[in-house]
C-alpha cells in the first residue's frame, strides 16, 4: 500500500490466493481505477465523478461485457461474442455520447432481414430526427455506422442504385412493419421507406468485350446502365471541359466470394468474408468515382488509406515481420470505417488476403474495374482528345504501379503480385491507347489532304507487289488470294475520299474476314497472333520498297503504317477477349504474368510459381499436371 495524503493518491495492490486487486484513487480528480482477477474473470472499472463517465469491462465464461454509464445514471451493455465461441470485437466511437434511448429506438424500429437493404442516408436521417424529438445530441455518421453494426451483428454495406441515383445501403436490415417509420419517406411524407431486395444479377459477372458504356448487357460491369456521377463542387473549368471526352461509367457489379467446400481459415468467420467483400466493392466504386472526376492524384491516397496495415511496412521480406496487433491498435484511424484494418481484426485479415477464393475475387474485381477505367478515359481511340487530358492520363498511367506497390507494403506477397500484374496491364493499356489516339490525330490530317493522297497513290502503284507477294508467301505462308484482295481494297479505298473512320471500318472488316473461320477453335489466340505478325511483315515489305524508290510520300506512308499496326493490335486484342469471354485487360494480364514468370525464373515475388498460382486460382491441382481451359487459350510470349 502506498499513500500520499497531500496529493490524495492511494495505490493498493493485493494478492490473495492468486487473485490480484489494484486500486488507484485521486480524491481531487475523482478518478478511480480498479482491476480485479477472480477465478479467471477480469473486471476493469474506471470512474470519474465530475465527468460522469463510467466504463466497466467484465469477462465471464468467455463472454465479454462492455458497460458504459452516462450522467443520467442509465447504462448500455454490449455483449460481444461470436458464433461457436468466436469473439467479435466491436468498438463504438464516442460511446459515452450514445444514449440508451437511441439503442432502444434502433431495436424497436428495425430488424434483421436477409436479402433486403436500406439506404444508409435514410437511416441516419431518421436517427437525427429521433435525436431532435428527444432532445439528444446525435453522433456523426461514422459513429452511427459503428453503433448500428454493434446492435445488428453481421450488417453489411453495399452500393446500389441506377443512373444518377447511387447510394450506399445497409444490407440485411429492414424497417419493422409495426414501426411508425414504415409509412414515412426520407422527407417525412407518407410513403413506404425504400427497401430494396437484393438483385440476383448483381451477384453475377458476365463476359465482356471490355465496354463500360450503357446499354451493353454483355458487359462485366452490371446491367443498371451508365451512372452519371455528379462533379465535385471544386472542379476546375478545364476538368469540366474535359468531361465531354470521357466515356460512360456503369455501376460495377462483382460476384460474391465463392468459398464452396473449402474450409474457412482458422479464426475467419463468414462475417469477416462478407465484410471484406463489401469493403472491396466500396473501395472499387470510390476509385471509379475519383477517376471519372479526373482526380488522378486521389487514387494514391485511396489506395494507401484502404490497404494501410499500420506499423513500419518498409521491410517486405517477411509478411510476419511487423507486429500487426500493435500497429493495428496504435496507428489506424478508428473513425475510418472503410479501411480494412479497422473493420477486420489483424489475424483474420491476413488469413483472408492469402485465401484462394479471396484472391480470385480480388483479381476478378480488379479486371472489371480497370477495364471500366480504360473505357471511361479512352472511350474511342480515334476521337480527338485535348492534349492536356492525354498528358494527364499518360502521367497517371506511369504512376500507377509505383503508387500501388507502396500502398500494398505489409500485405501478403501473393496479393501484391496479383494486384501489381493487373495494375501494370492497366498502365500499359492506357499508354498504348493514348499513343494510338495521338497517331490517329496526326494521320487524320494526312488523310484529309487530297494532294498527299494522290502522291501516295502514285507511289503505291510503283511498288513491285509481285516481289512483295513472293517474299511474304515464303516467310509467312500468306494466302495469295487474300494478299491480292488486300492490295486491291487498299488502293480502292485510297482512291476515293475516305475518313479515318472509313479506314477503321475497313481494318475491322479485314480482321473479321481473316479470323472468323478460326473463331470456334481452341487455338484462336494463336491464329490472331499469327495474323498480326503476317500483317506487320507484309506492311514492312511495302515500306521497304517505298524507301528504296525514295518515294515522295514515304513519310505519309510511314505514319499511316504506324497507325494501322497499332489499330490492328487494338482490334485483334478485343476480338480475342470476346472469344475467351474475358475483358481485354484480363487477357493482356495473362500475357504479362507469363512474361514476368519467364524473367523471374518461373517464380513470382512471393517465391510461388506463377503457373501454380494461376492453376490454384482456376481450381486446378498443380500436382496432377492438369491444364485449365483458360491456361490453354492464354497468350504465350513471343
Amino acid at each position: 500500500t502506498t499513500q500520499s495524503d497531500e496529493g490524495n493518491v492511494f495505490l493498493t495492490t493485493q494478492s490473495d490466493e492468486g487473485n490480484v486487486f489494484l486500486t488507484t484513487q485521486s480524491d481531487e480528480g475523482n478518478v478511480f481505477l480498479t482491476t480485479q482477477s477472480d477465478e479467471g474473470n477480469v473486471f476493469l472499472t474506471t470512474h470519474s465523478d465530475e465527468g460522469n463517465v463510467f466504463l466497466t469491462t467484465h469477462s465471464d465464461e468467455g463472454n465479454v461485457f462492455l458497460t458504459t454509464h452516462s450522467d443520467e445514471g442509465s447504462s448500455i451493455e454490449f455483449v460481444v461474442t461470436g458464433a461457436d465461441g468466436d469473439v467479435q470485437t466491436n468498438s463504438i466511437a464516442q460511446a459515452n455520447r450514445v444514449s440508451p434511448a437511441s439503442v432502444q429506438w434502433l431495436k424497436d424500429n428495425y430488424e434483421p432481414a436477409e436479402g433486403v437493404s436500406l439506404p444508409r442516408s435514410t437511416l441516419y436521417n431518421y436517427y437525427i430526427r429521433h435525436c431532435a424529438d428527444h432532445k439528444l445530441d446525435p453522433v456523426n455518421a461514422a459513429s452511427f455506422g459503428k453503433l448500428i453494426r454493434s446492435v445488428f451483428m453481421g450488417l453489411r454495406t453495399r452500393r446500389l442504385g441506377t443512373r444518377g441515383n447511387s447510394k450506399y445501403h445497409y444490407y440485411g436490415i429492414r424497417v419493422k412493419p409495426t414501426s411508425p417509420l414504415f409509412s414515412l419517406n426520407d422527407d417525412g411524407g407518407q410513403s413506404p421507406p425504400h427497401q430494396s431486395p437484393d438483385s440476383p444479377s448483381a451477384k453475377k459477372i458476365h463476359s465482356s468485350q471490355g465496354s463500360c458504356s450503357a446499354g451493353k448487357t454483355s458487359s462485366a460491369y452490371g446491367e443498371s446502365g451508365a451512372y452519371e456521377r455528379p462533379m465535385p463542387a471544386d472542379a476546375s473549368p478545364q476538368t469540366l471541359a474535359n468531361q465531354q471526352y470521357l466515356g460512360d461509367s456503369d455501376m460495377l457489379a462483382f460476384p460474391d466470394i465463392e468459398w464452396g467446400a473449402n474450409p474457412l481459415p482458422p479464426g475467419v468467420t463468414m462475417t469477416h468474408v462478407n465484410t471484406f467483400s463489401d469493403l472491396y466493392r466500396e473501395h472499387c466504386s470510390t476509385l471509379q468515382d475519383a477517376v471519372h472526376a479526373l482526380k488522378f492524384s486521389a487514387v494514391e491516397s485511396i489506395w494507401k488509406k484502404f490497404w494501410h496495415m499500420g506499423g513500419n511496412n518498409n521491410n517486405n521480406n517477411n509478411d510476419d515481420a511487423m507486429d500487426v496487433k500493435d500497429a493495428f491498435l496504435s496507428q489506424i484511424d478508428e473513425d475510418d470505417e472503410n479501411n480494412l484494418a479497422t473493420r477486420i481484426p489483424p489475424g483474420p485479415l491476413q488469413a483472408l488476403m492469402r485465401a484462394r477464393p479471396v484472391l480470385e475475387f480480388v483479381e476478378t474485381a480488379d479486371y472489371a474495374l480497370y477495364q471500366c477505367l480504360v473505357d471511361v478515359l479512352v472511350p474511342d481511340v480515334l476521337r480527338s482528345i485535348p492534349t492536356n487530358l492525354t498528358q494527364s492520363v499518360r502521367n497517371f498511367a506511369k504512376s500507377l504501379e509505383g503508387w500501388l506497390s507502396q500502398a500494398l507494403l505489409g500485405c501478403p506477397r501473393q496479393l501484391q503480385h496479383l494486384k501489381i500484374v493487373a495494375v501494370s496491364s492497366l498502365g500499359q493499356m492506357l499508354r498504348r491507347y493514348t499513343s494510338l489516339n495521338h497517331l490517329a490525330q496526326a494521320a487524320r490530317a494526312v488523310l484529309h489532304n487530297g494532294e498527299q493522297i494522290q502522291q501516295m497513290l502514285q507511289d503505291l502503284n510503283r511498288v513491285d507487289f509481285h516481289n512483295v507477294h513472293e517474299q511474304a508467301s515464303w516467310v509467312c505462308g500468306c494466302d495469295e488470294a487474300i494478299v491480292s484482295r488486300l492490295e486491291a481494297d487498299f488502293k480502292v479505298t485510297l482512291q476515293r475520299p475516305s475518313s479515318l473512320e472509313d479506314w477503321a471500318k475497313w481494318l475491322n472488316k479485314l480482321v473479321d474476314d481473316v479470323l472468323e473461320p478460326h473463331r470456334a477453335q481452341a487455338d484462336f489466340p494463336l491464329h490472331a497472333r499469327q495474323f498480326l505478325l503476317k500483317w506487320s511483315f507484309y506492311s514492312s515489305m511495302v515500306i521497304r520498297d517505298l524507301t528504296l524508290r525514295s518515294a515522295a510520300s514515304f513519310g505519309s506512308f510511314h505514319l499511316i503504317r504506324l497507325l494501322y499496326d497499332e489499330y490492328m493490335f487494338y482490334v485483334v486484342e478485343r476480338r480475342v477477349a470476346n472469344v475467351l469471354g474475358r475483358t481485354p485487360i484480363a487477357v493482356m494480364s495473362e500475357f504479362l504474368s507469363a512474361r514476368r514468370e519467364n524473367f523471374s525464373g518461373g517464380l513470382s515475388p512471393s517465391g510461388i510459381s506463377n503457373g501454380d498460382r494461376r492453376q490454384a486460382i482456376n481450381g486446378v491441382d498443380p500436382e496432377k499436371n492438369e491444364e485449365p481451359q483458360l491456361k490453354k487459350l492464354k497468350y504465350e510470349p513471343t
